[in-house]
C-alpha cells in the first residue's frame, strides 16, 4: 500500500538554529526576513524524496525509498508543538530536536522533551553548530561522518568532550542517547546528529536518519488514508485580497476545492466549503514563500497548505479540520468531541488560559502533576471577566496562568482595582508551574510572618549564668533563646506556671533588636521581676499565649522544638484552667 510522507516537527531553544536548519535543507533564506531572526510563525515545508536523494547521494548510492519526502513543520520555537494535535495524539509523526552542541539543554529544550514524551512522539536530536568548535575545517553540505574524518585530534577532542556534556544531560532528563552511527537498536536510544546547519554539514546524515527511521518504525502509521480528508489548523490570518485563511496540515485522506468541511470552535464547530486551496511548491513554504502559491483542486496527505472558507468564524489554533456530507454528518459531533476540551475542575482552584487547546492541556497536565487545582480555563488572552472572576475566589486561589497570551487592555485596568490578584505569564510551561509554586511558598511565608507578628508566638529562653546586670527595675540579665522567638512587649511565664514579668527590650551590645531567635544568645530587659525572687539563674521562662493566639498558631507550620515550646506552654497554662485552649 502507498504511503504518504510523515510529518517532521522541528523543535528546540530560541536561538538554537531551528529555522536555519530548514532554511539549508531547502535552500531558502526565511530566516534573514524574519523579524529579528526569530520565527514569528508555524510553517510547513514539503521536502521531496528527489531532493532527498540528491542530498544524501555521498551515503545512499543509488539507494531508493518507499517514503514520498518529508513534510517539516516550523514552529516558534517549543510552545506552538503543543498546538499540533491530531487523533488525540501529536500531529508530528516524528520530531527533530535541535540543542547548540556549545550551550547544550536549555529551558525550552526541556520543555520540547516533555512534550514529546506527553505525545509518545519518536525524535531524533540535531547537534547544531558544530562548526563553532575551535579548528573544525567545514565543508559545504559534507556528510558528518566524512567531515569527522578530516579533523584534527585535538578538535575531535573538543567535540567529544562536547558530545557527552550534551549525552549527560539528556542522561539526566531520562533519555538515552547517542551518536545515530553508533546505535544498533534504535527502539532503545535517541539517535543524536552531529550537524552545522551554516555549513551544511551533517544534514544528509540528518535526512536519511529520519527517512530510515520513518521506513522502518512509522510505515504502518503512513499508510495513505483513502476518503475524507483530517486535518489539523496551524494559523487563522488576514491575507490581502482572500480575507481570513487558514494555514492547516493535512494529514490523513483528501481534501477537494469545494468540499463541505466541519472546524472546531470554542464552541458548535463551524461547516462551511472550502474555496480555494493553496499550495506552496517544494522546498518552499507556507509562511513566507518566495513563488506564488499553486491552486489546486485536490490535495492527498500528507502536506502543509493554506486553504480559504466561505465561514471560518470562531475557529481557533489546534482545532480539528474533516470533510464532512453536509451539516448533519455524524462526523461533526465526533470532530466536536475531540475539540472540546477535557480539563478537571474542582470548586476552589486558580484560573488558566493558554492560546490554544494543546497549549491548555499541557499547562493543565503538568498543573495536575503538581497538584494544583483549577477552578476555570479557556483558550485566547485574559479578559475582564477572566480578572473579575477570578478575583472573586479565596485569596490563595486569586491567580490566573496565562501560557503564551497577553492581556487584554479591559484587562489590564479592571487589575488594577485587585490588588490581591496575581497574574502569572509564561512561555515555558513547565516555568510558569515553578512560578506558581515558588509565589504560592513566598506567600505562604509572609502570611505566616504576618500571623507571628499578630500574637505571641510560642517560645522559650533559659537565663544564662553569671549573666545578671541587673535585677530589677528592669532587670536586665543574659539569656539563650532554646526555641522560637523573643519580642518586645511580650508576657512571660516560669516554669512553675506564674507571672514572670514583661519583656522591655532586647539588645546585643550597643544595638536594640526587634526579635531574638532560637539560638541567639543576648541581654533581655524584663519589667515587674527582681532576680532572686520571681527569676533566677539558669531558669527557663516561656512566652506568655492567648487562647485565640494559641488557636491561630494550629494552623502554621512550626517547627518541632517550637512545637515542645508550645506544649510546654500549654500545659503550664492548663494547671489553672484544665481546659484552655479546647
Amino acid at each position: 500500500m502507498a504511503i504518504r510522507q510523515p510529518v517532521v516537527s522541528v523543535l528546540g531553544h530560541v536561538d538554537h538554529g531551528k529555522t536555519k536548519l530548514l532554511d539549508r535543507i531547502r535552500g531558502t533564506s526565511v530566516q534573514a526576513r524574519e523579524a529579528g531572526a526569530i520565527t514569528q510563525h508555524i510553517g510547513a515545508t514539503e521536502v521531496p524524496i528527489e531532493h532527498i536523494y540528491k542530498v544524501c547521494k555521498q551515503l545512499i548510492g543509488n539507494k531508493k525509498f518507499d517514503v514520498p519526502g518529508l513534510l517539516f513543520i516550523d514552529t516558534p520555537g517549543h510552545h506552538s508543538f503543543t498546538t499540533l494535535r491530531a487523533r488525540g495524539g501529536s500531529l508530528a509523526d516524528i520530531a527533530v530536536l535541535v540543542i547548540d552542541i556549545r550551550e547544550g539543554l536549555m529551558p525550552q529544550t526541556i520543555e520540547s522533551i516533555r512534550i514529546l514524551r506527553q505525545y509518545k512522539t519518536p525524535f531524533v536530536i540535531a547537534l547544531n553548530k558544530v562548526d563553532t568548535i575551535q579548528g573544525w575545517i567545514s565543508e559545504e553540505g559534507r556528510p558528518f561522518i566524512l567531515a569527522e574524518k578530516v579533523q584534527q585530534d585535538h578538535t575531535l577532542a573538543a567535540f567529544n568532550d562536547k558530545l557527552y556534556t550534551v549525552i549527560a544531560q539528556l542522561a539526566e532528563q531520562g533519555i538515552s542517547a547517542d551518536r545515530y552511527d553508533r546505535i544498533d537498536d534504535f527502539t532503545k536510544a535517541v539517535a543524536l546528529v552531529p550537524i552545522s546547519a551554516k555549513e551544511g554539514e551533517g544534514i544528509p546524515d540528518l535526512l536519511l536518519v529520519l527517512i530510515g527511521l520513518a521506513q522502518r518504525f512509522l510505515e504502518s502509521q503512513l499508510e495513505k488514508g483513502e476518503g475524507p480528508g483530517k486535518g489539523t489548523i496551524l494559523e487563522i490570518k488576514e491575507e490581502r485580497g482572500l480575507g481570513k485563511t487558514l494555514d492547516m496540515i493535512l494529514y490523513s485522506g483528501t481534501l477537494k476545492k469545494g468540499d463541505t468541511v466541519a472546524m472546531g470552535t470554542r464552541g458548535a464547530p463551524v461547516v462551511t466549503k472550502i474555496k480555494a486551496i493553496l499550495k506552496p511548491k517544494p522546498l518552499d513554504e507556507i509562511r513566507d514563500p518566495r513563488d506564488r502559491f499553486d491552486s489546486v483542486k485536490e490535495l492527498h496527505a500528507a502536506a502543509g497548505v493554506k486553504i480559504s472558507c466561505q465561514n471560518c468564524e470562531g475557529v481557533i489554533a489546534g482545532a480539528p479540520i474533516i470533510v464532512v456530507k453536509g451539516p448533519n454528518d455524524p462526523a461533526i459531533k465526533a470532530l466536536q468531541e475531540e475539540t472540546s476540551i477535557k480539563i478537571e475542575t474542582q470548586e476552589k482552584g486558580i484560573t488558566i488560559k493558554a492560546d490554544a487547546i494543546g497549549s491548555l492541556e499541557a499547562l493543565a497536565y503538568e498543573a495536575k502533576e503538581h497538584d494544583i487545582p483549577i477552578r476555570k480555563y479557556g483558550v485566547g488572552e485574559i479578559t475582564r471577566r477572566d480578572i473579575v472572576e477570578a478575583a472573586y475566589g479565596d485569596k490563595k486561589n486569586s491567580v490566573i496562568l496565562g501560557f503564551n497570551v497577553n492581556m487584554s487592555k479591559d484587562a489590564e485596568a479592571e487589575l488594577a482595582n485587585h490588588e490581591d490578584l496575581m497574574v502569572m505569564t509564561n512561555q515555558i510551561v513547565y516555568q510558569l508551574i515553578d512560578d506558581y509554586i515558588e509565589w504560592v511558598e513566598d506567600s505562604k511565608k509572609k502570611t505566616d510572618t504576618d500571623k507571628r507578628s499578630e500574637f505571641s508566638f510560642p517560645a522559650k529562653f533559659k537565663i544564662l549564668p553569671n549573666c545578671v546586670f541587673r535585677a530589677s527595675k528592669p532587670a536586665i540579665v543574659g539569656v539563650r533563646v532554646l526555641a522560637g522567638r523573643i519580642r518586645p512587649g511580650e508576657n512571660l511565664l516560669g516554669s512553675d506556671g506564674r507571672d514572670a514579668g514583661r519583656i522591655k527590650s532586647i539588645h546585643t551590645g550597643e544595638d536594640a533588636l526587634k526579635e531574638a531567635k532560637q539560638g541567639e544568645e543576648v541581654a533581655v530587659a524584663i519589667e515587674g521581676v527582681t532576680v532572686g525572687r520571681q527569676i533566677d539563674e539558669e531558669d527557663i521562662l516561656y512566652v506568655d499565649l492567648i487562647e485565640s493566639g494559641y488557636k491561630q498558631l494550629q494552623t502554621l507550620e512550626l517547627n518541632d522544638d517550637e512545637k515542645m515550646a508550645m506544649e510546654e506552654t500549654v500545659a503550664l497554662k492548663r494547671k489553672d484552667d484544665p481546659f484552655w485552649g479546647m
